[in-house]
């Protein structure tokens, strides 16, 4: 990796997890390869599986503001 990508990493990697998160999703959407469509579909559907077995009460759902203190709280650990 050139000194500019460790850079941009390293400055990426202080970010918030929500703009890491965007960060990632700009990236990953700027290639463009012929399953993309079917990878978002399928995707889609998991999402939706998921939010049919939550309103079901077979998923139980966590706060994100508990996510996120579980990302920021690793991501001290790692430093």
């Amino acid at each position: 990796m050139s000194r500019q990508s460790e850079q941009v990493l390293a400055e990426a990697l202080d970010l918030p997890p929500i703009e890491r998160a965007e960060i990632v999703e700009k990236l990953l959407s700027s290639f463009e390869f012929s399953e993309r469509k079917a990878i978002d579909e399928l995707w889609a559907q998991e999402a939706e599986s998921r939010i049919d077995a939550y309103e079901r009460g077979e998923l139980a759902a966590i706060p994100a503001k508990e996510v996120f203190e579980k990302i920021v709280t690793r991501k001290k650990i790692r430093k």
